[in-house]
């Protein structure tokens, strides 16, 4: 008898299609769809049924679309979905269908910053001093305890979009009127931690997170989103044990018992400030983003969409995690805005680094400038050294440049 697995994918993205045919794969499955639009192509029977809904973000829409399933193959075995703006959803469906897997008050304590931030502090985790703010004496009395600058995000942010930086009252105070915070639209501001940034990731199930890996940004999230043309990296190195490695692996496994997820991959933003400190980001209960994902498969020599979906699915670690090499994506973008009118530098860069180009992603001619950090294209090597891969990624972002037309 195959299990019923729903899937909440509302758009036939790439990278989220990666994990549903990972899904798919796994035995005794019937892979069922809850989507806004269907894939196409070589994957349009990558579901072998699937409902469509008009709001796929919304949790009503979300139930309605797993009911409508149920009816037609049967109790749910488990329901997953990828993007985090969906985490809550996903979770209250499995409540209302009695699934195994993340529940609702778990979901909201990774998805809400502010409560995710108090519950690691309670925990005795280092972590951004930080205050919901919902009028002009809350961002004064805030100002006050952690000066300037300080970060403004939305308090349940993703992927850090809406998130910047403000250097002086006055900017606070435009910033919040622009906003038009209140008490009932907050906007979270934290202290603004600096140092090194990485990411941290774990497999968990059963509540215990059983392998992760690490990958450094090159330069920093907020730098990356404050200069839309820069062309930065983000590294895997292969040798992930001593300082500062095996204390922020005890303090992101910790945060992961903390927050009570049950079975997933974590995502957590962390920092090595100059003091040689840590301190955590944030956390989130989802695959990483901008290729982290298929860059920690690169890493330990495995299918790491097939881990997630075991772990999500079967609840079990798939396959024994061996770090055989770093890994390096470069991230293509440029200076200007419009439309991609040329990349130049794609030949000298192949020539360079082509060897050890595990995939890539060339920007498109004539398509408009993304808005997002992770550019109009890629590049992933991977080399047994991590110093080749650094030197490999600073050949990318130094030669390939991407020039665009209003």
């Amino acid at each position: 008898m195959p299990r019923n697995v729903v899937f909440v994918a509302p758009f036939p993205a790439e990278t989220t299609l990666r994990f549903v045919r990972a899904a798919k794969k796994l035995d005794d499955v019937r892979l069922l769809g809850v989507v806004h639009t269907p894939p196409s192509g070589d994957d349009a029977h990558l579901f072998d049924d699937l409902v469509r809904v008009t709001d796929p973000l919304s949790g009503q829409d979300v139930l309605d679309g797993v009911e409508v399933l149920r009816r037609r193959h049967g109790q749910p075995y488990r329901i997953a979905g990828i993007l985090e703006a969906l985490m809550v959803q996903i979770a209250e469906a499995r409540a209302r269908f009695d699934v195994p897997g993340t529940k609702p008050d778990v979901a909201e304590l990774f998805r809400d910053k502010a409560r995710m931030k108090v519950a690691l502090r309670e925990a005795g985790l280092p972590v951004a001093r930080h205050r919901l703010i919902g009028s002009e004496r809350d961002a004064h009395e805030f100002a006050e305890q952690v000066g300037f600058p300080m970060i403004l995000k939305p308090p349940a942010g993703m992927g850090a979009k809406a998130t910047f930086r403000v250097s002086s009252r006055d900017a606070l105070l435009r910033a919040i009127a622009g906003m038009r915070v209140s008490s009932h639209s907050p906007v979270l501001a934290e202290e603004m931690l600096t140092g090194r940034e990485f990411s941290f990731e774990t497999v968990t199930t059963g509540g215990v997170p059983r392998v992760s890996s690490f990958s450094e940004y090159l330069p920093g999230c907020l730098e990356v989103l404050e200069n839309a043309w820069i062309q930065w990296a983000c590294v895997l190195p292969r040798e992930v044990d001593g300082a500062p490695y095996d204390a922020a692996r005890a303090m992101g496994e910790k945060a992961v018992r903390a927050l009570g997820l049950d079975s997933g991959f974590t995502h957590m933003e962390w920092f090595e400030r100059s003091d040689g400190s840590l301190a955590i980001g944030e956390i989130a209960q989802r695959p990483p983003g901008a290729n982290i994902t298929r860059m920690t498969g690169l890493a330990h020599d495995i299918d790491a969409y097939r881990a997630w979906a075991r772990a999500v699915i079967d609840d079990e670690l798939d396959a024994p995690w061996e770090r055989k090499y770093a890994v390096g994506c470069a991230y293509v973008r440029g200076m200007g805005h419009g439309r991609i009118a040329s990349v130049s530098g794609v030949h000298e860069t192949y020539e360079a680094v082509g060897k050890w180009v595990a995939e890539a992603k060339l920007p498109t001619i004539g398509a408009p400038k993304s808005d997002g950090y992770e550019g109009d294209g890629y590049v992933i090597v991977r080399h047994e050294s991590t110093e080749m891969v650094r030197r490999l990624v600073t050949k990318i972002v130094e030669t390939m440049k991407v020039h665009y037309v209003a």
